[in-house]
């Protein structure tokens, strides 16, 4: 990375702290969901239905099922109907509605055989695979007035990438929390778990806020094609992202259930490993959050590869942290890099303070304190 990229890196994460600045618990308050292509741009297709429509569907389905339950929180609809949309522009809407969350929906296109659900967040693909979806979401650019021209000289090297990401770093670990999220609920419907991926999507790029693009099914797969394509199926997809939401926004805003302490499987009645965090403090600790599950999980399980594991319990689901760093998320933060490359490629940091989970942004200023 050359030295003025680097420069340019400082001064925007600057300017990110400097946004962040007297900021109280954060609420989800603005939701922005872009339903794909639309208009003149179909996106993919099967047999008989279309990227764009399956899109909107989906899109609309779960506006209205946020709208139900949270009157409070705004819905944006990128498109509402069957028009075209410029791929910046629907960036745009977010930042400028100042949103709190940006839900990208799309389908997927490869060979018949291929099916399965998959959620992408901004970074550095790492197969030619993710590389190719990224380029066919990208590719609506050539569909503009212009025919793409002003992204011309717009920077998608890996370096710009990078920068990015580290611009961003709050909120890619916020958007790779709720894609796992996502992913979770799709496998609770029954379909396959395709992960959680990185790739270069200009829209991500665009959006300063933790942003997501789903690729909710292969329409080129007669099977996925008839799920998709029939509104049963939609609502089913639209019911599990709205299930993600919620558990994303209950963590984020610290709605959280106390676990009992972590017990010896051989011994029950022996407290084996109580989450000192949990604990009244007037500090802040950071840990790096490797594991959810439904069920509960000994903390010597071979998976936690013999780290020292904490556990609590949120949205009816354990969860298990490493490492204990008090008032100091930089320190955090790079050991949420070592385990990822470890193997832990989810890990991302959670804070706590008076015995409750807390918001990141929050955490953070109260340690710089």
């Amino acid at each position: 990375m050359n030295l003025l990229l680097l420069f340019l890196v400082i001064f925007l994460h600057q300017q990110v702290s400097a946004q962040n600045e007297g900021m109280e618990k954060p609420v989800l308050k603005t939701i922005v969901i872009d339903a794909g292509h639309g208009g003149k741009d179909p996106g993919c297709h099967g047999a008989a239905a279309n990227e764009k429509t399956v899109c909107l569907s989906i899109a609309l389905k779960l506006g209205a099922l946020i709208k139900s339950k949270y009157p409070q929180i705004k819905v944006i609809y990128t498109r509402d109907k069957d028009v075209f949309v410029e791929l910046d522009e629907r960036a745009n809407i977010a930042n400028r509605s100042k949103a709190d969350l940006f839900i990208c929906i799309h389908a997927n296109s490869a060979s018949p055989a291929a099916y399965g659900s998959e959620t992408y967040v901004l970074g550095l693909h790492r197969t030619e695979s993710q590389k190719h979806v990224a380029e066919r979401e990208n590719s609506t650019i050539y569909l503009e007035d212009d025919n793409g021209a002003k992204y011309k000289d717009f920077d998608m090297s890996p370096d710009a990438l990078i920068a990015r990401q580290l611009q961003l770093a709050v909120f890619l670990d916020q958007s790779i929390n709720f894609a796992d999220k996502l992913q979770k609920e799709f496998k609770k419907l029954g379909r396959y778990d395709r992960g959680v991926k990185q790739a270069g999507f200009l829209v991500l790029y665009k959006t300063t806020m933790p942003s997501v693009l789903i690729e909710t099914g292969f329409l080129t797969n007669p099977s996925e094609e008839k799920f998709l394509g029939d509104t049963t199926g939609q609502r089913k997809m639209a019911n599990s992202m709205f299930a993600a939401f919620e558990n994303y926004k209950n963590e984020l805003e610290g709605v959280i259930v106390k676990a009992a302490p972590v017990t010896d499987p051989v011994n029950p009645e022996a407290p084996l490993n109580e989450d000192p965090s949990l604990k009244s403090t007037t500090d802040v600790v950071f840990r790096v959050q490797i594991e959810t599950s439904e069920k509960k999980i000994p903390v010597t399980a071979e998976k936690f590869k013999g780290m020292e594991v904490y556990e609590y319990m949120q949205d009816n689901l354990f969860k298990y942290t490493v490492g204990s760093f008090t008032n100091d998320f930089k320190s955090a933060g790079n050991y949420k890099n070592e385990l990822r490359e470890q193997g832990f490629q989810h890990a991302f940091v959670v804070a706590f303070q008076n015995g409750q989970r807390i918001n990141l942004e929050k955490a953070i200023k109260l340690a710089e304190k």
